[in-house]
């Protein structure tokens, strides 16, 4: 017979149900004919094709007869260790492989390999942990193909591979604890320390976090690694933070943080002195491109509004009062470094010291069953250390 175009390539698939309507001839790919009976008075064709990403054999033959091992065997002139399947012809009531097409008759072979990826494999065989966290867990070296660790999610495996899983067993930090400002039966407010992260960056988690510390107190998001958690503060980031201990205060505050109807106060010491004693700061911010981590001042950033007042001097510092209007990543240390002022201690935006000197003071918010509250972190020693004699409230 002719070659016959991806046209009728595809028409064919859709008659198996293969291919949709949506689907168009460009879809069919790396077209490749042959002839693998060759007698003096009979021809047959075998066409290989790839359609969304998997490899399919049409074979056009009208002695085949629906004998599905002389089809295999037709199909594995091309590829004698191929592995798949010889599609049924929906269109008939009983089950036969035969569907004519422009005379001829036409088997469609699709072809599956036995071969997996490890994240899939392991995804297959455990479906309450998603791919996500089985691709991290293999990164972290906790997953054996047959005694040997394999890191790559893309390994390839055999359906005879031995799959071992050795996770770590979570670590117990029931007796870790933090400082709580305030607690009563829909909130927890605590004083974060500087250093401890305000939740798990993923699934695994290797350190203790304020969530792992709300989960005592919560009931909200224990099926994730941020229970309790509604807004954050960075490692970095010492002072005031506030968990929901209920579905509805759990609603009430994101509403709160996404509307802008908190108010946050911080407290910073910078390097330097600022040329006026208080003003706002209304100056655009941007991810930095030459660092996708970090971020810049830029006319094509989004809005970021800053006021600032000068509590205390000396030689080389300033303590600063920080109230942000906005709620941009790295706002108020991008903004304090784009005035020459960055905050001690800021090894990304200024120059590193034992701790970034950046406080979340005070929280003004509205929590259920109660009216607008002004919860309020000490200051901590460090800060005092540097501006003896500070009082704040």
């Amino acid at each position: 017979m002719a070659r016959a175009s991806s046209s009728d390539l595809l028409a064919i698939l859709k008659r198996f149900n293969v291919a949709g309507d949506d689907n168009v001839p460009r879809h069919i790919e790396q077209v490749k004919y042959s002839h693998p009976v060759h007698e003096p008075n009979f021809k047959n064709t075998l066409v290989s094709f790839r359609f969304n990403k998997q490899l399919f054999y049409i074979l056009f033959d009208e002695s085949a007869e629906d004998d599905t091992a002389y089809i295999l065997d037709q199909i594995k002139t091309d590829k004698q260790d191929v592995h798949g399947e010889i599609l049924s012809n929906p269109n008939d009531d009983i089950t036969t492989y035969a569907l004519p097409f422009k005379g001829k008759e036409v088997y469609v072979f699709a072809v599956t390999s036995l071969k997996k990826r490890l994240d899939s494999a392991l995804f297959e065989r455990y479906p309450d942990i998603s791919r996500s966290t089985w691709q991290k867990h293999i990164k972290a070296g906790y997953i054996k193909v047959n005694k040997v660790v394999q890191t790559s999610p893309k390994y390839d495996i055999a359906a005879s591979d031995d799959i071992s899983v050795e996770i770590p067993k979570i670590a117990d930090y029931s007796k870790e604890e933090l400082p709580i400002l305030y607690i009563d039966d829909n909130v927890i407010v605590i004083d974060k320390p500087v250093g401890v992260l305000t939740h798990a960056k993923g699934a695994i988690n290797e350190e203790f976090t304020v969530a792992d510390f709300f989960r005592r107190y919560t009931t909200v998001g224990l099926d994730t690694n941020r229970p309790g958690i509604v807004h954050r503060l960075d490692r970095d980031t010492s002072g005031v933070l506030i968990g929901a201990r209920t579905e509805e205060a759990a609603t009430l505050l994101k509403k709160q943080f996404a509307d802008r109807k908190t108010k946050k106060t911080y407290l910073a010491v910078v390097d330097g002195h600022l040329k006026n004693d208080q003003a706002k700061v209304d100056l655009p911010i941007e991810r930095n491109p030459s660092s996708p981590s970090t971020f810049r001042v830029g006319a094509k950033g989004k809005s970021a509004i800053t006021e600032y007042t000068v509590l205390d001097t000396n030689d080389k510092e300033s303590l600063v009062e920080l109230r942000p209007l906005t709620g941009r990543t790295h706002q108020l240390r991008v903004h304090m470094s784009y005035l020459n002022t960055p905050i001690h201690g800021d090894r990304v935006y200024g120059k590193a010291a034992d701790r970034l000197y950046l406080h979340a003071a005070k929280l003004e918010v509205t929590i259920p069953q109660s009216d607008r509250r002004v919860f309020i972190a000490p200051i901590p020693p460090e800060f005092t250390k540097e501006f003896p004699g500070t009082i704040y409230s």
